[in-house]
Formats: C-alpha cells, structure tokens, sequence
C-alpha cells in the first residue's frame, strides 16, 4: 500500500471521526508524509492508530487522534506563530507549519533534533525551525507565542513555558492526573491563566516534567 493511500487511511479513520472540525488539520496531516520522521525499520507502522517510538530513548509521535485534537485546541490562525515543545522527530512541526505561519521547535534530544532538521529541509518546510535546548524552558528568544503545544505528557507545565504565550494565547498539553493523561487547555489572559480539561490521552513523560518525589523527616 502506497504512503498517500495510508495517510488517507489514517485520516479517514482516527482523526475525522474524532471531533476535527478544523478541516485544514486533516488536510495537513493529509499532505505531510510521516515516513521522513520515522526510523527505517518503523515505517511500514508509520500510520499506526497509537503513538510512535522514534527512539531508543522511548521519545515517540503522538498517535494522529490525539495530535489533531491537540491543535484544534490551539485555534491556529494563518498570522500565528506556534511553539511546538518535543516535536522528537519532526513531524508535529511539519504539520503545524502547513497552518500557522512560524513554528519555532524546541527540542532536548540533540540526535532526535537533527533529524528533525533534516527531514523538514527534504519537505521543503521553510516557515520552521528547530533549536536544542530543555523542554521546560520553551524557547523565549523567539516569543511570545500565540500557542504552544508540549508533545508528550507532564506532571505540570512551568510558569516560564506559561509566561512565553500572548495575551489570548493558549497551551495545550497532557496532564499526569493521579496516573491518568488528560489533554488540558491552558489559556492567557493578560497576568492570569485559566485551564480546562478536555479529553483523555496517554503518551510518554517527557524529560524534564516527570514527577518529583519530595522526602520530609
């Protein structure tokens, strides 16, 4: 089965039947091959129903379900400028990029960014860019944001990830609530923060925002 008729399946049947209303996502994710992002010996899984390990390191691609209601929650508009955190591979960066009209890249893993680089330049992606640095400080050189995506799940998201979005702008991440991944919507107005819950998800504790185990005497 050839790429194109894959990624028609997969779009088909884990992201429109799941409450993408925003049809530019399922036309993005239509357009962008995810073969580029994955390792050789994966890539005939490269469309699975579920998240993708991209790395000996556990690091993977969200499942398509949960990244295209993910970026519905960002409400991307053509003038805006996305901060993807631990897109590993690339390809939640390929995507957003079809949407917004900047997309900056933070990524920790030194060999996962590179790869990244380089399969967004064989793409021809020119509206994206990739830097290293710890996930939990964002990337502020290039901000503030009008959304930020954090592509995995975390214990909580920091003040400074929060304090690098615009006034109206939103996060969108997964949640450890007592065990249990829930996708949260944080959003800025003015010094203030609201955050609802909208959905269930589960994906890989990001490093740098696992849980922190407090001792007392």
């Amino acid at each position: 089965m050839n790429s194109a008729v894959q990624r028609k399946n997969m779009v088909d049947s884990q992201v429109r039947p799941n409450d993408v209303t925003d049809r530019r996502i399922p036309r993005a994710m239509l357009d962008t091959p995810r073969e580029p992002f994955v390792p050789e010996d994966r890539r005939a899984i490269a469309y699975m129903d579920g998240n993708l390990p991209v790395s000996a390191t556990g690091r993977c691609l969200l499942a398509p379900r949960t990244l295209a209601k993910m970026l519905q929650m960002l409400v991307i508009e053509p003038t805006s400028t996305i901060l993807d955190v631990a897109p590993a591979s690339g390809y939640s960066t390929a995507v957003i990029a079809r949407i917004a009209k900047r997309v900056v890249a933070v990524e920790s893993d030194a060999a996962m960014a590179a790869t990244a680089s380089e399969a967004l330049k064989a793409l021809g992606v020119a509206n994206a860019e990739i830097h290293v640095g710890a996930l939990a400080d964002g990337f502020p050189a290039r901000g503030p944001y009008d959304g930020i995506l954090v592509g995995g799940t975390v214990s909580e998201v920091p003040q400074a990830l929060l304090d690098q979005l615009k006034d109206g702008g939103r996060l969108v991440a997964i949640l450890d609530v007592n065990g249990v991944g829930k996708v949260y919507e944080w959003r800025r107005y003015a010094m203030s923060f609201d955050r609802r819950s909208v959905f269930d998800a589960e994906a890989p504790v990001l490093p740098g925002f696992e849980h922190v185990t407090e001792f007392s005497l």
